[in-house]
C-alpha cells in the first residue's frame, strides 16, 4: 500500500535534518519524562527490584545475557517503595537492564525492544523510563514503526513523525482489545534476515490505557499508575544458525523465531500482570 504522502527520509540525512531530529525527539522525551516520570523509588542494580545478573555476557560484554533465549539468571522483582511520581506514577521494575543495554552494548549490536501496546501514547509516554541523556541522544534513541494510516496521511504530520524517528508501516488488523494474540511473523522475518545479532529485551507494560483511553475525548489523564516491567534480554542466534544448518525453508524458519519469541514475552507477561493486575 503506497503512503498518502512523499518518502520522509532524505538519503544520508544532512546536518540540519539531523538537528532538528535531535531537537524534535528532545523536546518529545522530555515532555514524556514530565509526564510519566519514573518514581525516585525505583529498582536499583542489585538492590531492591532488579534483575540480579551473575556471570558474563557472552560476546556482548555485559551481565547476563548469553546463547539461546532465557539464559539471563535472575530474581524475582520486588516492588520498590511508593513515592509520587510527577503528573503519573510511573514504576520501571528492572530498569537498570534496560539503561545498560542502552549505554553499554557494543557499537554493532543492534537492540530490538518488544512491548504490548494498550494506547495510542504508549510511545512516546514510556519514554519516562529512559533518562533525559538518552532521549537527547540521535545514537541512543529508537526507530519505532508507526501506522501510515494515522501519522502520515498529511505531509506536515509526515515531517513531525520521522524526525521523531518513526518509520511509517501499514498495518493489518488491529487488536483493539486487552486478550493476548498470537505474534505476527513479521518479528520473525526482522529477525531472519538480520545481518547482524540483536539483543531482543522484552517490556510489559501496564496503566497506559488509563493515561489515554482508548474512547473519546481522547485527553491524557494525570494521577494514573503506569508500570514496566523490563524483561530478560536473549539472543536467538544459536537457535537462526540451527535452522539453517537444518535447511530449514523461509516459511517455517520465520515461524519457528516468532514463536520462541512469544514464549519469551508471554513468559513476562505473567509476571507483569501480577505486579500490574488488570482490571
Amino acid at each position: 500500500m503506497p503512503l498518502a504522502v512523499r518518502w520522509p527520509f532524505p538519503a544520508g540525512p544532512p546536518l540540519p535534518w539531523a538537528l532538528a531530529s535531535r531537537l524534535v525527539t528532545g523536546l518529545v522525551g522530555t515532555y514524556s519524562c514530565v509526564w510519566t516520570r519514573e518514581c525516585p523509588a525505583g529498582a536499583r542494580p542489585g538492590g531492591g527490584g532488579g534483575w540480579r545478573a551473575r556471570g558474563g555476557w557472552g560476546g556482548w560484554g555485559m551481565p547476563g545475557v548469553r546463547g539461546r533465549g532465557a539464559a539471563f539468571p535472575c530474581r524475582a522483582p520486588q516492588p520498590p517503595s511508593p513515592r509520587p511520581g510527577y503528573l503519573n506514577r510511573l514504576r520501571v521494575y528492572n530498569a537498570e537492564v534496560l539503561h545498560e543495554l542502552v549505554e553499554r552494548r557494543g557499537p554493532c549490536t543492534p537492540l530490538l525492544t518488544l512491548s504490548n501496546h494498550q494506547s495510542c501514547m504508549d510511545d512516546p509516554h514510556l519514554w519516562g523510563s529512559l533518562k533525559l541523556r538518552h532521549v537527547w541522544s540521535l545514537h541512543k534513541m529508537r526507530w519505532t514503526p508507526t501506522a501510515a494510516d494515522i501519522c502520515f496521511t498529511r505531509e506536515l504530520h509526515s515531517r513531525f513523525f520521522s524526525l521523531g524517528r518513526c518509520v511509517p508501516v501499514c498495518r493489518g488488523k488491529v487488536n483493539m482489545g486487552q486478550e493476548f494474540v498470537r505474534f505476527k511473523w513479521g518479528i520473525g522475518r526482522l529477525l531472519a534476515e538480520c545481518r547482524l545479532d540483536p539483543v531482543i529485551l522484552p517490556l510489559w507494560h501496564g496503566g497506559m490505557n488509563d493515561v489515554l483511553p482508548n474512547a473519546p475525548p481522547y485527553v491524557p489523564r494525570v494521577g494514573q499508575r503506569i508500570t514496566v516491567v523490563v524483561g530478560r534480554p536473549f539472543s536467538v542466534r544459536p537457535l537462526l544458525e540451527r535452522l539453517r544448518a537444518e535447511g530449514t525453508s523461509t516459511v517455517e524458519m520465520r515461524k519457528a523465531l516468532t514463536d520462541f519469541v512469544q514464549r519469551e514475552f508471554e513468559a513476562l507477561r505473567g509476571q507483569a500482570r501480577a505486579l500490574h493486575p488488570a482490571p
